[in-house]
């Protein structure tokens, strides 16, 4: 669940916001996990003990990835697929490599990891 809002200032003059999304534990390996009350909506997707953070939307439709909460993966966990169009991404990169977006990318988000929380970084600047 997306809710505390903190600001970082450890650079004078500069104010971080950041969002906490979940704890590390709370996105199991080679899964995804889905924040659809969040704005934007946005998952979380850990693969070999890292984690990437996207916004939840295609490229090529601009329609939710997502087949139903937290369902974002194929059948076998190795790519990211959209529900609408059947688009291919790969987990690490967000690279299409398959359907009618091929090579766009999804939009990635930065985020933080502290003390095992996940937080979005301030992104408003970064969903054009």
């Amino acid at each position: 669940m997306v809710n505390a809002v903190e600001t970082d200032s450890k650079l004078p003059g500069v104010s971080t916001q950041k969002t906490f999304l979940c704890t590390t534990h709370d996105v199991v390996e080679n899964s995804a996990r889905g924040f659809d009350n969040s704005v934007p909506s946005l998952f979380v997707v850990k693969q070999a003990g890292k984690f990437y953070v996207y916004l939840n939307r295609c490229p090529h439709a601009g329609t939710e990835l997502n087949w139903s909460a937290d369902v974002f993966l194929t059948s076998d966990r190795a790519l990211i697929i959209c529900a609408t169009h059947g688009a291919l991404f790969v987990k690490e990169s967000g690279l299409c490599v398959g359907g009618p977006c091929q090579g766009k990318s999804l939009q990635s988000l930065p985020f933080v990891i502290e003390d095992e929380k996940i937080y979005l970084l301030d992104h408003q600047n970064n969903l054009n």
